[in-house]
């Protein structure tokens, strides 16, 4: 019989990424260390939100045999992006502006199975008592007038460095699988429809097709409360 007692064995190896560097804009050339440093902060406040995350959807996933949490995606804003909305904005293009004036330099968004696990995802996680809401901006209730939903958040958390704690502003944007694919595929159109779309047709397709998907949510959810009524769990394997 072969019998490993490597105490070892039993571990799972993971690889920890290192953020990689991104390019400095030319405006920020001379304080390229850091505006390096700066992209880093937004990197770990990233990683922060998004363990809270997996803790939360791991923790229902036992605990009501279903995940709420489809999907969670990231990342932190491109260095022209960042540039650019200062510009746009009248604000000084500094390391200390984008700081204090951009709250969606790092940016999540988490899919959803369905349109009441947005609003409990939300809720556990501004629950946390290192968690400070800034802002909250409702899509879902309140749509866009092109059709568009989501539930926006700008939160702030504390990360933890070597020698330091920096609070850190983070947008969190919530929406289902539906709202996700409509707003993917409008982003994609956007510019193109501009040259073409003076009578406003296309958009108002758009409209209607980001209501039928509204629509389409609102059923799937009752359906799953229809099936759970009989004492049957929807869960996702």
């Amino acid at each position: 019989m072969n019998i490993n007692m490597n105490p070892n064995s039993e571990l799972h190896q993971s690889i920890v990424n290192v953020p990689d560097l991104v390019q400095v804009p030319e405006v920020w050339v001379n304080q390229a260390r850091q505006f390096q440093q700066a992209m880093m902060r937004y990197t770990c406040a990233i990683r922060e939100v998004k363990t809270k995350l997996e803790v939360l959807n791991d923790e229902l996933s036992v605990k009501n045999q279903r995940n709420p949490i489809e999907m969670i995606k990231s990342r932190v804003k491109k260095p022209v992006s960042i540039v650019e909305k200062l510009q746009r904005r009248g604000f000084e293009v500094s390391l200390e502006s984008m700081e204090k004036n951009l709250d969606d330099v790092a940016g999540i968004r988490i899919i959803c199975s369905f349109v009441d696990d947005i609003y409990e995802v939300a809720d556990m996680l501004v629950r946390q008592d290192d968690v400070t809401v800034i802002m909250v901006k409702d899509y879902i209730k309140n749509p866009k007038p092109n059709g568009y939903r989501s539930y926006h958040m700008i939160i702030e958390i504390p990360v933890f460095f070597s020698d330091s704690k920096k609070p850190i502003r983070v947008e969190v944007q919530i929406r289902t699988i539906a709202m996700d694919f409509w707003a993917s595929l409008d982003h994609q159109l956007k510019y193109k429809k501009s040259f073409i779309d003076d009578n406003g047709e296309i958009s108002e397709e758009l409209r209607k097709c980001a209501n039928v998907i509204a629509e389409t949510d609102q059923k799937m959810l009752e359906i799953r409360k229809r099936i759970e009524a009989q004492g049957v769990t929807v869960r996702r394997d």
